[in-house]
């Protein structure tokens, strides 16, 4: 049964092109469930059923999972059996007899504006790695990409007349996204100061953020970097790079932008994905409502009126 995760694992890569943390979740969640097979004494797929599938439910309930965790490990065998009833192994996929538990939608978390000009001010722009990270915190809030994106950008992705950046996303699909003014000064003055100090004497590369060995930046090493600044900054959050991306959906919908302008910058394929900042964008809405407006004040003196 190993055999058929590692075919499932070489089609994930080449035919799906899944990011390396897609390809390590997959494995370790198909994994458990193949010892759990074993421990049961099941030696075959067709000995995977529903019942057996229920007290894998049960069993993850046990080992104290949330009901979120337990969801996203249905879907991934889900997708590991569609896998094997189109190779042939599995005449119909055995998870369509179970639904997964039912998740309550969580709102995404933000930063407010004065928490993303904190974290801004954080880096020591007098030297070559604070010029790297300011440049790196404002294109993560100005144009909302996720930090496998920002670590793949090359030095020809920019184009500077139209302050636009040539990002590729999940499934290869490029997009163009924006870069303000800060965003623009910020990544400007890094190049022609702090990259060049980076990368001297050192084996060239394309990519825009590198190291101080000179060698691309990885996404490690971003969110190491987030959490240096947040603490610098006395966020009382974590704060992680697609945090900085959640922000910046929500705080274009604050201001007035179409949910499909955003959508568009997101990079997302599918509207509903988007939808979620509008519940959040409304959020704010009734928090500023409830905390200014005299008349949502409880215990506000009602004398005098009818």
């Amino acid at each position: 049964m190993n055999e058929h995760l590692d075919r499932f694992i070489t089609y994930l890569i080449a035919e799906k092109n899944a990011s390396p943390y897609t390809i390590k979740n997959y494995r370790h969640e198909i994994e458990q469930f193949l010892v759990f097979l074993k421990e049961e004494g099941v030696d075959s797929w067709e000995g995977v059923d529903r019942h057996v599938l229920r007290r894998y439910l049960a069993w993850l309930k046990d080992q104290g999972y949330v009901k979120a965790s337990i969801a996203r490990k249905v879907s991934e065998l889900r997708s590991f059996c569609r896998y094997l009833v189109r190779e042939g192994i599995l005449a119909s996929n055995p998870i369509s007899a179970i639904s997964s538990p039912k998740v309550p939608k969580r709102l995404p978390k933000y930063l407010d504006l004065h928490e993303v000009d904190a974290l801004l001010a954080a880096p020591d722009t007098s030297t070559s790695q604070g010029l790297r990270d300011r440049a790196i915190l404002e294109m993560l809030y100005a144009a909302g990409l996720r930090v496998s994106e920002l670590v793949a950008l090359d030095v020809g992705d920019v184009e500077w007349s139209g302050a636009e950046l040539r990002v590729l996303g999940k499934g290869d699909k490029e997009r163009l996204a924006l870069l303000g003014k800060p965003a623009q000064r910020a990544l400007e003055r890094y190049l022609q100061e702090g990259r060049p100090e980076l990368v001297r004497d050192k084996q060239p590369t394309r990519a825009i953020f590198v190291n101080r060995f000179g060698g691309r930046l990885s996404g490690r090493s971003v969110r190491m970097l987030l959490d240096k600044y947040a603490k610098i900054a006395g966020l009382d959050k974590r704060v992680y790079p697609h945090i900085l991306r959640h922000t910046f959906a929500t705080h274009l919908l604050d201001g007035g932008a179409d949910l499909r302008v955003v959508q568009e910058l997101l990079g997302h394929a599918d509207l509903a994905t988007t939808q979620i900042y509008t519940h959040v964008s409304q959020a704010r809405v009734r928090e500023v409502y409830l905390k200014s407006h005299p008349g949502a004040k409880e215990g506000r003196e009602t004398a005098g009126r009818d």
